[in-house]
């Protein structure tokens, strides 16, 4: 696997758990007791933003795709 394929994989898993931990947060996916806890929403939208930045990188890098 290559380096870029890994960093975009790690991005979407963290933007996938991230996104998960801010409707938890938000009080919008109920059944945890992270829900309606503030902590998560925040937590969770720093998570989706180092995904974003993580896709970002492995976009600008010089390494090879496959």
């Amino acid at each position: 696997m290559s380096v870029r394929r890994f960093l975009f994989a790690l991005a979407g898993l963290l933007c996938l758990v991230g996104l998960v931990w801010l409707l938890q947060g938000v009080n919008v996916l109920p059944g945890s007791r992270m829900t309606g806890d503030p902590f998560w929403a925040v937590m969770g939208a720093i998570t989706i933003g180092v995904g974003v930045g993580l896709g970002a990188l492995g976009r600008r890098t010089g390494w090879p795709a496959a």
